[in-house]
């Protein structure tokens, strides 16, 4: 003899597609945040990167030398003494990058007193970088993405006296 009533996993049937569909746009949206600050993250390293190597660079060259500082920007922006490729990370210029060393800042970077003795130092800093995301959402609020501007990168290292 045929029954009419329905089982409980028929009754189920189908539920797990309503939930996938119900999540599947706020995980959509998690995962392009985590993406996108893991870009930001990853540009801001590699900020932080090209400053160090500059400044690293200009702690063992004599100060003053204008090709010297064309070279630390060129390391800071492309990550190369010679100003060839694609830069580190997307719309940098050397125009972003400025060295500080005893002969442009002899008030903070000209023999500074430390416990053993005076040293000179330089400062490479890269500033106005804008961190550009890659699609402006709107979530209904009315608000978009905004681009980041990271603030001021900065390394100092002693220079050769």
């Amino acid at each position: 003899m045929k029954k009419d009533t329905m089982k409980f996993h028929d009754l189920q049937r189908g539920i797990a597609a309503v939930e996938l569909a119900l999540l599947l746009i706020p995980l959509a949206i998690l995962t392009f945040g985590v993406t996108e600050y893991g870009r930001a993250v990853y540009q801001y390293n590699m900020l932080i990167k090209g400053t160090r190597d500059a400044t690293r660079f200009l702690s063992g060259q004599g100060p003053g030398d204008p090709a010297d500082v064309t070279t630390a920007q060129c390391l800071a922006v492309y990550g190369n003494r010679t100003c060839t490729g694609d830069p580190l990370v997307p719309n940098l210029t050397a125009a972003m990058v400025t060295v500080c060393d005893r002969t442009s800042c002899p008030a903070t970077h000209l023999n500074v007193s430390t416990g053993t003795g005076v040293v000179n130092l330089v400062t490479v800093t890269t500033a106005g970088y804008t961190f550009t995301f890659i699609a402006p959402v709107n979530f209904q609020s009315g608000t978009y993405f905004q681009n980041m501007v990271f603030g001021p990168i900065s390394t100092t290292m002693r220079q050769v006296l």
